[in-house]
């Protein structure tokens, strides 16, 4: 936080899941079976870790999305309050399950993801567009959205930020169906490089995807270009900045890219610059997969603070 000026609000706008995990010694192949495995149920959706790991970082944030009637969604609830975050305009929707996700993670701590969307997949656009109104996003403030959400509802909660003045950050995961009015309304792109070439139907170096992927947004975009092991990358107007990874032994990288996504969107509600809270962003996902689940691994603000001393 700048000294004297309040720090901005995080908002996010997408998925919330319950996450059912399977550990095995290594992912199956088509039509094989891999026995031996652990089983595990957490809290996740991208859009919920990502308001989490905003809220560990200290940033006041609130979560707009949709879970359904069942027995799942009161849990969901109640995991992000437990969080500190704000679901007051997390909306119950009848006749809806709330998002499932099975999760198979390998003994390198790489994983395959299926999701069963329900109830994120029935958020409409005027749900957020209420739900915008009511938090009156400005500047100072950050709107985070997802992509575990149907395409037009996600444009139109960056069309609304976008218009109230706060700083828009567009996660594209996954990346198909994205469309150019979405990556023109976003201030910052957050792709992995995987996400970057199917934005851009075709493959590239980070640096070549990135040129294409400035030249979409609206003038003054930045693309930030997750690599994993790697670090990432950042682009913009004046030039690229390689942001280095921790150097650590993964065990599950479930939840590493909404960690990311989440610190960085805390460090700019606090007013810190892109390239700083860019870094903090990428040592908080390497603090987060040296330990399981998406949730269970995301850091505080003190466990940056020290990895970033030290």
């Amino acid at each position: 936080m700048i000294l004297g000026v309040e720090p901005g609000r995080v908002i996010v706008v997408g998925s919330v899941n319950i996450d059912l995990v399977t550990t095995v010694e290594r992912l199956p192949a088509p039509g094989e079976t891999v026995t031996g495995g652990r089983f595990a149920r957490h809290d996740g959706g991208k859009g919920a870790n990502q308001a989490v790991a905003a809220a560990r970082l200290g940033a006041r944030t609130w979560f707009v999305g949709a879970v359904g009637d069942d027995a799942f969604g009161p849990e969901a609830r109640a995991a992000l309050a437990a969080d500190g975050v704000d679901t007051s305009e997390l909306v119950t929707l009848p006749g809806e399950a709330t998002g499932v996700a099975l999760i198979l993670v390998d003994a390198d701590g790489e994983n395959s993801i299926a999701v069963a969307g329900g109830a994120n997949e029935a958020l409409r656009p005027e749900h957020v567009t209420a739900a915008l109104d009511r938090l009156m996003p400005g500047p100072g403030d950050v709107v985070l959205v997802g992509h575990e959400i149907p395409t037009a509802t996600a444009t139109e909660a960056l069309r609304h930020a976008r218009a109230a003045g706060a700083l828009t950050i567009f996660n594209p995961a996954p990346a198909d169906g994205v469309t150019p009015e979405t990556l023109s309304l976003t201030d910052i792109l957050t792709p992995n490089r995987g996400e970057a070439a199917r934005l851009l139907a075709g493959d590239g170096t980070p640096d070549a995807l990135a040129a294409d992927l400035l030249g979409a947004l609206a003038g003054g975009g930045r693309v930030l270009i997750t690599l994993g092991v790697d670090g990432a990358r950042l682009y913009g107007p004046e030039g690229t900045t390689a942001i280095p990874a921790l150097a650590i032994s993964p065990v599950d990288t479930v939840g590493a890219g909404d960690t990311l996504n989440g610190a960085l969107a805390a460090g700019l509600a606090a007013g810190l610059s892109l390239e700083i809270a860019a870094l903090r962003a990428v040592t908080a996902a390497g603090l987060a997969v040296t330990r399981a689940g998406a949730r269970e691994g995301m850091p505080g603000a003190g466990e940056v603070a020290a990895a970033l001393a030290g």
